[in-house]
């Protein structure tokens, strides 16, 4: 296939999930989001491989972007982004804890947990949900492919049935880049 073409046809599978998405749940993101936002709570958000890198870069945008001006933005924590934690936890409990022990000691009933996966089904990923149920965080899992486990143990699953790892973290980008602008638009008076 030559490049144009295959790149086209990239473009149409993309535009093609966005425009027959249900984007209900976002709103639902949305609207919480904002609620942790008036309240001082925390917003933790993790995935792997590209995920994790996604998460660090929403991590940036929903710190400074939503607000534009010096600790006006949202309290959060892409728990991707400390190489040492992660590496310790990984060295002496296993992979599998590496986010659920950092929101096990960092966050309290109330806050809010994003994960980002494709498959659904990242032993890590199944660990942290576990984690904030026990604690009363909140959850939303932005999901690709079936949706995985995951897809029924977020409180609230946003799910592209997209067989695609490349589309399903484009997607995830979209998401936040969508809640950035929204939350902008919508910023508290005071910030």
């Amino acid at each position: 296939m030559e490049p144009v073409e295959f790149f086209s046809d990239y473009s149409t599978r993309l535009q093609s999930t966005l425009a027959t998405s249900d984007w209900s749940g976002v709103a639902a993101l949305g609207r919480d989001m904002l609620d942790c936002w008036i309240a001082g709570r925390q917003v933790f958000i993790c995935g792997n491989g590209g995920s994790a890198g996604n998460a660090i870069h929403l991590a940036n945008d929903f710190l400074y972007g939503i607000a534009k001006r010096t600790g006006g933005g949202l309290k959060v924590l892409a728990l991707t982004a400390n190489a040492a934690v992660i590496t310790c936890l990984a060295n002496d409990v296993g992979y599998e804890r590496i986010f659920s022990e950092q929101l096990a000691v960092q966050g309290q009933a109330e806050d809010l947990l994003i994960v980002l996966s494709g498959s659904g089904n990242s032993p890590n990923i199944i660990s942290v949900l576990e984690q904030a149920r026990t604690m009363g965080v909140k959850s939303y899992a932005v999901l690709g492919f079936s949706g995985g486990r995951c897809k029924a143990m977020a409180d609230t699953a946003i799910h592209f049935p997209v067989d695609d790892m490349q589309l399903s973290e484009d997607l995830q980008l979209v998401v936040g880049h969508m809640l950035m602008q929204w939350l902008y638009a919508n910023r508290p008076q005071t910030n």
